[in-house]
């Protein structure tokens, strides 16, 4: 099936990153999707701001053979927006699952995530901005870079938040980027969390002489990264190849994470030959907030949000320079962070 989408060119109303969700609905029997996406604009009144919101839902189907699509838009309804505060970089967060999507042969269709990178990179070629190492695509293309990265507007599950310059002489956190395995939710129990994917320590399992008996055998040659400065120990895996692996939440496809208690299920996949060792990744630490807290971050531009490819998640996590995948992520993003990407660090 080819994807398709109703394409809402900028006329003053929309924002630039509003296509940010996911398929609301997916039948893969009737080749059938549903969209539901909210757009928002700010406006400035004389003694206060609001916010309007839109509601954009599409449908479409595709018949076997010939092209045969319908959608329909929708628009309503004033919206609001709300602020809130927090402070300091840490929490504390549970583990959870989710789910994964679907193949087509030989060349598998683009998930949500990919498509939305698809229309950014139209958008920026249209409007003469210069995307650092992405060819362009146009929207609902099948091919896309082999790395992307693109800003979005709001933290969601499989995010990136890159540390801006106002972290530079921040030591646990200057020139990072974490990943955010939950977006979170208002819960104080259930606030957002991720790991940093570009702090490698340079060490394998073996040479912290682990006591858990798979640590010190299946998993002895792994490398070892700082994941945070809360305490508590994660695993990314990566599976391009597999789908719904039980035990193991999906954090973008192919990309999964476990903690200390799935340590026996991941010890089996790779006895069973369904993963390699070399699949996986060990992280000492994590960074929490609650939602609040990390939303007045990324406000006072602490973080700079991104969405990217999954090879990127973890080619940085083996780069042994803690900058390295900070400068390329930024440069893929274009425009203005391409050029924050060759700043030199502020003393702070």
């Amino acid at each position: 099936m080819d994807l398709w989408c109703v394409h809402a060119k900028s006329n003053g109303f929309l924002l630039r990153n509003s296509f940010s969700e996911k398929p609301i609905c997916w039948n893969s029997k009737n080749n059938s999707l549903a969209l539901e996406n909210r757009v928002s604009k700010k406006e400035s009144l004389s003694n206060h701001c609001r916010y309007r919101s839109g509601l954009v839902r599409a449908m479409g189907k595709k018949n076997p053979g010939n092209s045969n699509s319908s959608s329909s838009t929708s628009g309503n309804g004033n919206g609001d927006h709300s602020k809130a505060g927090g402070d300091g970089l840490k929490g504390k967060n549970p583990l959870g699952s989710n789910k994964s999507g679907d193949s087509k042969s030989q060349r598998k269709p683009l998930d949500w995530r990919e498509f939305r990178a698809s229309l950014y990179i139209q958008e920026q070629a249209e409007n003469g901005d210069s995307v650092h190492d992405q060819d362009i695509t146009s929207p609902g293309s099948k091919s896309l870079p082999l790395k992307w990265a693109h800003p979005i507007s709001a933290p969601e599950n499989g995010c990136l938040l890159v540390a801006t310059e106002k972290l530079d002489g921040v030591r646990t956190f200057e020139r990072t980027v974490v990943l955010l395995l939950r977006s979170g939710t208002r819960n104080p129990q259930e606030g957002p969390f991720g790991i940093v994917i570009n702090r490698p320590l340079n060490k394998k399992m073996k040479h912290m002489n682990p006591t858990n008996i798979e640590l010190a055998t299946t998993f002895a040659d792994c490398s070892l990264h700082f994941g945070g400065p809360l305490d508590a120990s994660m695993f990314l895996l990566r599976a391009e190849e597999t789908t719904g692996l039980p035990g193991f939440e999906e954090v973008i496809p192919g990309v999964y994470f476990g903690s200390r208690n799935s340590l026996d299920q991941a010890s089996g996949l790779v006895k069973k030959g369904t993963l390699r060792p070399q699949d996986f990744g060990f992280f000492m630490g994590y960074a929490g907030w609650q939602v609040d807290q990390l939303i007045e971050e990324i406000e006072s531009d602490y973080w700079y949000v991104a969405a990217c490819s999954a090879n990127l998640i973890f080619g940085g996590s083996q780069n042994s320079s803690s900058d390295g995948l900070w400068g390329e992520i930024l440069q893929l993003m274009g425009g203005h962070y391409s050029e924050l990407s060759r700043k030199p660090k502020q003393d702070i």
